[in-house]
């Protein structure tokens, strides 16, 4: 889990640096950070559930489903943590 959440929650801190043309901190990047890594986050979790539906794990897809909110939630802890240090 962490494994996915960890690169989506970097590339979601760097999101909110390109989104707001700056990397000082401030409430609004820290936000716009939050949400961009649980997005990245949600779309990594449930990206690879998708995969393995597509080639007919189907019980395998199921098992995986329950870990896209923990992996978006953590995603997006990451990015907010990253967005509070210059």
């Amino acid at each position: 889990m962490i494994d996915k959440a960890l690169p989506a929650g970097l590339a979601g801190e760097k999101l909110s640096r390109t989104i707001t043309g700056t990397s000082e901190v401030s409430v609004g990047r820290s936000a716009i950070a939050t949400g961009s890594g649980a997005g990245l986050g949600y779309l990594v979790a449930s990206g690879a559930a998708i995969g393995l539906e597509a080639v007919g794990l189907t019980a395998a897809a199921t098992v995986a489903a329950p870990v896209i909110a923990p992996v978006a939630l953590l995603a997006g802890g990451i990015a907010l943590v990253r967005s509070l240090f210059d």
